[in-house]
């Protein structure tokens, strides 16, 4: 059996003992006073999310992949922060991946012991052809869930670079693996239900690893998400938004650029500033790696 004595998510919160007799409003002010634990948990670890960010920008550069793996809630955010990355970075559904124990199934409905399994954890790496280029992060607030450690272990004897999340200290994840961001958001309104402080947090901190680590891929410029695909009406208005807004252009003139450029919002971005055609603009792009900032100045030689 497992003992989850000491561990900070499965131990009683003093301030939610009377809970279930709160009225409404007094669970929503707890609640929300409880949450922003969650923010200085990730404030507190900022040493320890930026090298694993740098690792996964690094990864990227390198053509490698960003890796979640995990179980329960833990695999849910990872599959979660996976799947926003195609539409909003313009990158492949093989850039960022979400393992989850259980496989996708197990994201809707819950695939009772999947996490127990060291050898699963290894095996699905494997099934996605795991290189040493990949970049592999475990998810789990717990800090010990062998599905998790299996997969780390795997990475790890492969040569990949590693990374963890979890919300416990002195953690098996966090001895395995040197860079653990340890996330400390303290005991959950609900006693143990680490979707709630534990969730928030872990989810911030997938925000900061994918949304940073594609500024080494050119996919961010300034602060706007200019390989956005324009795939709906809402997307659509996005992408003209963002050209009008780097570029000076008005309306008019952001639309033809992006219908010349077959709807893609940085070599319209990149045609419009150089004064280019479509193909020229894609040319400058490629020279620099995907980054406009350099497109620019190499338009300039």
């Amino acid at each position: 059996m497992v003992d989850l004595n000491g561990m900070t998510t499965e131990k009683n919160n003093p301030n939610s003992k009377g809970f279930s007799s709160l009225s409404v409003s007094e669970a929503v002010t707890l609640m929300n006073a409880e949450d922003m634990n969650a923010v200085r948990a990730v404030s507190a670890a900022h040493d320890q999310i930026v090298k694993v960010i740098e690792q996964s920008k690094a990864a990227l550069m390198q053509g490698g992949r960003i890796i979640y793996t995990g179980a329960g809630t833990s695999g849910r955010l990872g599959v979660l922060d996976a799947v926003e990355c195609p539409p909003t970075f313009g990158v492949d559904f093989n850039t960022v991946v979400g393992l989850i124990a259980g496989g996708e199934n197990a994201f809707v409905k819950a695939k009772e012991g999947a996490e127990d399994s060291t050898e699963q954890g290894a095996a699905d790496l494997a099934a996605i052809d795991l290189k040493p280029v990949d970049m592999v992060i475990g998810i789990a607030a717990s800090g010990r869930t062998p599905y998790v450690l299996g997969a780390l272990k795997y990475a790890m004897e492969l040569g990949c670079p590693v990374g963890a999340i979890v919300c416990n200290t002195h953690s098996p994840i966090a001895a395995l693996c040197p860079d653990t961001i340890e996330l400390l958001p303290g005991p959950e309104v609900l006693t143990g239900s680490t979707r709630l402080k534990s969730g928030t947090a872990t989810k911030m901190v997938l925000n900061m690893i994918s949304t940073i680590s594609m500024t080494g891929l050119g996919k961010i410029y300034g602060n706007y998400m200019v390989d956005v695909k324009m795939t709906n009406e809402k997307l659509v208005s996005r992408g003209i938004g963002i050209v009008q807004s780097l570029t000076g252009a008005d309306q008019v003139q952001a639309v033809a650029a992006l219908k010349a450029s077959d709807q893609e919002v940085k070599t319209a971005i990149v045609m419009i500033l150089t004064g280019s055609d479509a193909d020229q603009a894609r040319s400058l792009l490629k020279k620099a790696g995907g980054h406009i900032e350099e497109a620019l100045r190499l338009a300039k030689q």
